[in-house]
């Protein structure tokens, strides 16, 4: 019999060999041949059980109004009507707010956002629901509406208090510093618009609970509101979630309304119920990425090194809290992206307005910091004639003693190495050149390129979410089955975990099945968001699958008279000493023998934590990495530009799977182009959504993807003790998209001879280039550049 020799360092539990399809490995993602196929169910696949019932609401039509008189007769009395419910038949809790209160499931005497919904409508058929739901009478009293951040810091509005970091004394040495800035930008927000929109069915337990099944990425959440909504314990409710067609943040707070009207129906109908939103219901009801304001004031040396930075950000938060508090204070941790600000004070504003609630969105409001020191960074310069890449990399946290604002040591520098990599690779400082050339020697075509990075926390903000179960099966054919809190929404969690298990076992991955995530097999569940479905769900696999091999281990030890080093699982057999058995074999043995194949696992991240009265702390485990290079063309007449070329190295520690990797890579940057470039969300002068459908809300196709799109891993293990040494990779890459809207505002400095930035606020529409290059040809006018220099004021 073959001898496999084992490591005496290892412990006991990680006797783990090689697994086929395993962690390192590109395998293709769990359900990709049921994509490819058709044949993956979403909550809409599902047989309509008989009896169904489907919900429409009714919405206000004001921004802001008191309801005098609400008349819902016709639309009782309407064909395939049911049952219709206003905030007073709500048995338990009115509020389904995720974190403070503020978010009512249907309104009461007031609204407060055009497409409130204050009633809703069950009945027999979709088309029925959504007919009735129109003919209600509502009689309005307006009131004074804040619709936009301006408005809001007029009236000294906020949903939530502000919040501020302070580092060194910014105000003294921005005005003792050689050189100083001020500016802003305005930075729109962005609707999800997942392929799958918004969706829960409701169905009764036969001991008066509820099963709902959902596209959601917060399970327990569900679990709860059902439960406080209906007054029942939350022991009476199971949330389900096999997949969703995308989620992007859209449906960690959002999804819950839908879950607890369905609930709410099918308990007072006892008939099970479909909640389903039209696209247009969807983008006018649910919240979307923060549109930012970002003021900020700087001083800088010669050099281009920060001295001091007073930065202001103020987030549309909508009329509620929702999740804005962590959103902004993300901003606020992200406003130094890459670089050591010296001294900063960077304070954070939740402005409220009366439009819809705004929520998390991939990213999760870092992105919007980042523009701020990103606009920031481009103008000093120009103001001192230098590479704009120059001063990134003069402003980069170096190893030594720098700390972030809000008192976070940086312990593994990755960026300046990254960014060398990258420019060498790209060939930036020859393109450079060359495109300097093409500029000074075409009038109506210009060209950019910039290089910008991308450094990203990760880990929740909230300390009590930083943490995840598992419940892991393995049954006496040697098949394993698992269950986590993470949500599948595409982004391959269900595929990486079942490596992991396959690993930890050293056998194949297809004998691991990932079941779906529900309520009744792992509780208390954290949202698959901040980019740590896999850190926290891959590690609690891990504890399980290593409680399981250690008593598998222990048993063979007893059993076979040998010793732990003596044990390996590997490619499908488990080597015992001078034996070996087929894994199957081995579990069945380990069953007769009365050893537990069933565990539960849990995780939580150590390290961080943050006292928000210092505003000081360890927010993040660790940072994610990444840098991107674009290249674009622009026609000057019209504001018209492609996108020509794009190059990526980005740094995920040790990939549990670089195709999946990349894939997450390619798909987020292409996410957040269309962020910064089409994706214009727009608001009419009363408050209504005028961005509410695809014929007026542009996201990028296949067509927008560069010619010339490389993507690289940086292949360098996580310092930290993360789930085989990987980093998370769902939100980082968005950022990386920062660099085609830099390459613009790139363009058009060519055409000043790259001495002035213009304003370029986002989405960087053709008709926003075309007003930037305005700005650049005034600019160019002697008696009117004074006037330019300096935009915006804190």
């Amino acid at each position: 019999m073959r001898r496999i020799v084992v490591n005496a360092e290892l412990s006991p539990a990680t006797h783990t060999g090689s697994a086929a399809g395993g962690v390192g490995h590109s395998i293709a993602h769990e359900s990709a041949h049921k994509h490819v196929q058709g044949t993956a169910e979403y909550v809409d696949d599902l047989p309509l059980m008989p009896g169904t019932l489907f919900v429409a609401t009714g919405q206000s039509s004001k921004p802001h109004a008191r309801i005098r008189a609400l008349d819902l007769s016709a639309v009782k009395s309407a064909p395939g009507v049911i049952d219709v419910i206003v905030q007073g038949d709500i048995p338990g809790k009115v509020d389904v707010a995720p974190v403070y209160a503020g978010d009512p499931l249907l309104a009461g005497d007031v609204v407060e956002f055009i497409g409130q919904p204050i009633f809703a409508v069950a009945a027999t058929s979709f088309v029925e629901a959504q007919r009735a739901a129109l003919l209600a009478k509502i009689d309005y009293e307006e009131l004074p509406a804040q619709l936009t951040v301006e408005d809001s810091l007029a009236a000294q509005s906020f949903v939530l208090p502000q919040h501020q970091l302070l580092l060194g004394d910014p105000e003294a040495n921005i005005e003792s510093a050689p050189h100083q800035l001020s500016g802003e930008i305005y930075v729109r927000g962005q609707e999800h618009f997942y392929l799958e929109g918004q969706i829960s069915e409701a169905r009764l337990t036969e001991d008066g609970g509820i099963h709902v099944i959902s596209s959601s990425q917060h399970p327990t959440e569900l679990q709860k509101l059902v439960a406080e909504v209906l007054a029942i314990p939350f022991h009476l409710v199971v949330a389900e979630v096999r997949r969703m067609g995308g989620g992007f943040g859209g449906k960690e707070s959002q999804a819950a309304p839908l879950a607890c009207i369905a609930a709410l129906f099918a308990q007072r109908n006892r008939r099970p119920v479909r909640y389903r939103m039209p696209r247009r219901d969807d983008m006018i009801q649910t919240g979307k990425r923060h549109d930012f304001l970002n003021r900020w004031k700087a001083g800088f040396n010669s050099d281009g090194k920060l001295l001091g930075v007073d930065m202001l950000l103020a987030g549309k938060c909508g009329f509620s809290p929702d999740l804005s508090e962590g959103i902004v204070d993300r901003a606020m941790f992200h406003a130094d992206n890459a670089y050591f600000l010296n001294n900063a004070r960077i304070l954070g504003l939740r402005c409220k307005t009366h439009t819809v609630s705004n929520t998390a969105f991939r990213g999760f409001g870092g992105p919007k910091g980042m523009m701020a020191i990103e606009t920031l960074l481009e103008d000093i310069a120009r103001a001192l004639g230098k590479d704009p890449l120059d001063v990134r990399k003069a402003n980069l946290y170096q190893p030594g003693a720098d700390e972030t604002p809000y008192g976070q040591k940086i312990e593994q520098h990755v960026l300046p190495e990254l960014i060398e990599r990258l420019e060498k690779s790209s060939d930036y400082r020859a393109r450079r050149v060359a495109i300097t050339e093409f500029n000074n020697t075409h009038r109506t075509l210009k060209k950019g390129i910039a290089l910008t990075p991308v450094k990203f926390g990760i880990s929740f903000t909230a300390k009590h979410l930083n943490q995840a179960g598992a419940l892991l099966q393995i049954y006496t054919d040697g098949s394993l089955l698992i269950n986590h809190g993470g949500t599948e929404m595409g982004q391959g969690l269900y595929t990486k975990i079942q490596q992991i298990v396959a690993s930890a076992f050293g056998v194949s991955v297809h004998r691991v099945m990932v079941s779906s995530t529900r309520t009744d097999k792992v509780p208390n569940t954290s949202p698959t968001a901040a980019s740590s479905g896999t850190d926290l769900n891959g590690m609690a696999a891990k504890d399980a699958c290593d409680k399981i091999k250690a008593d598998l281990i222990a048993f063979a030890c007893e059993h076979f008279k040998i010793t732990a080093e003596q044990i390996q699982f590997n490619n499908d057999v488990v080597v015992l000493g001078e034996q070996e058995l087929a894994f199957p074999a081995f579990i069945k043995l380990a069953y007769l023998n009365r050893v537990a194949l069933s565990a539960t696992g849990h995780y939580r991240t150590p390290k961080i934590f943050y006292d928000r009265a210092t505003a000081k702390g360890q927010p993040f485990l660790y940072f994610a990495n990444g840098a991107a290079v674009s290249e674009v063309t622009l026609d000057c007449l019209t504001g018209e530009y492609k996108v020509e070329s794009v190059d990526i190295l980005h740094d995920v520690g040790k990939s549990l799977n670089p195709a999946i990797d990349i894939g997450q890579i390619e798909g987020g940057f292409i996410q957040g182009m269309g962020w910064l470039t089409t994706e214009e969300l727009l608001w009419d002068e009363k408050g209504r959504i005028i961005s509410n459908s695809p014929a007026n809300y542009k996201i990028p196709t296949a067509f927008d993807v560069p010619d010339i799109f490389n993507v690289e891993l940086f292949d360098e293990p996580n310092l930290e003790n993360t789930i085989h040494l990987s980093k998370a990779v769902g939100e980082p890459p968005l950022m990386l998209a920062i660099s085609v809207w830099a390459a613009l505002r790139d363009a058009c400095s060519s055409t000043t001879n790259y001495q002035f930035s213009p304003r370029l606020d986002t989405p960087a529409t053709p008709e926003r280039v075309y007003w930037a290059l305005q700005e650049c040809i005034a600019f160019n006018q002697p008696s009117e550049s004074k006037a330019l220099v300096t935009r915006g004021a804190i």
